[in-house]
């Protein structure tokens, strides 16, 4: 199995590149949303833990991998992209059930970062710059950043949507 890993800060463009794999007919998860899933069921949110909160605390748990150890239990094909790895733990993870692992980073400034996940309007948007501040020092916590930089296709999402889409087709091409 071939496996394309998303990784980035929050806001980045991570959501578009998944549209454009959607529209290439590759199969994708989001770990996010794996987390979210985890904290509805999970009775966290009547405890008053946000998502955050849900996710470090199943790492201190059951260790730094323990949502690739769960996103992999979903996976299948020949070829998968996950969305949102944020340590290099998880990569070590996914390198076990494949030798065709792949990092594609979104990078995005941290003003962009922030326009974006306000507009979002998820239900964990930044209420402001402190929140964005705090979320994005939590991520780089678990290791976020080394994935980054160990990238092996970085897309520099500084353009228009278009030319976004038109990158991130390339490059999805190429692994393809």
């Amino acid at each position: 199995m071939k496996i394309l890993l998303v990784t980035g800060m929050p806001g980045a463009g991570k959501e578009e590149l998944l549209n454009v794999a959607r529209s290439m007919g590759i199969p994708f998860l989001r770990m996010g949303d794996i987390v979210r899933e985890f904290h509805q069921t999970s009775g966290a949110a009547e405890k008053g833990l946000s998502v955050g909160q849900v996710a470090n605390g199943e790492r201190e748990k059951h260790g730094k991998d323990i949502w690739a150890k769960r996103a992999i239990e979903r996976m299948s094909g020949d070829i998968f992209l996950v969305d949102g790895c944020r340590s290099l733990d998880e990569v070590d993870s996914y390198k076990g059930l494949s030798d065709q692992v792949y990092i594609i980073g979104v990078h995005a400034s941290r003003a962009v970062r922030y326009d974006r996940l306000v507009r979002r309007g998820r239900d964990d948007a930044p209420k402001d710059m402190k929140e964005f501040d705090e979320r994005d020092s939590r991520e780089l916590g678990w290791g976020l950043g080394s994935v980054i930089a160990l990238s092996d296709i970085l897309v520099i999402n500084d353009c228009d949507l278009e030319t976004f889409r038109a990158k991130v087709t390339k490059e999805l091409e190429a692994l393809r």
